[in-house]
């Protein structure tokens, strides 16, 4: 291809989606695949805590 066949805007690099640019780091997604299993086990825990009756 020469010069004068590229379109307008072809010449500036494409932006990245969000989602794709999180799917692609490893490292993020081990830690969100850990941390949000323990956030919700926390929760779930003091979840079950509070609804334990008080004993007379």
């Amino acid at each position: 291809m020469t010069e004068t066949s590229k379109k307008p805007g072809e010449d500036q690099e494409e932006r990245i989606p969000a989602m794709q640019s999180l799917l692609d780091n490893p490292f993020l997604l081990l830690f969100i695949g850990v941390a949000m299993p323990t956030v919700f086990y926390i929760v779930w825990g003091i979840m079950e805590i509070v609804t334990i009756p008080v004993a007379p």
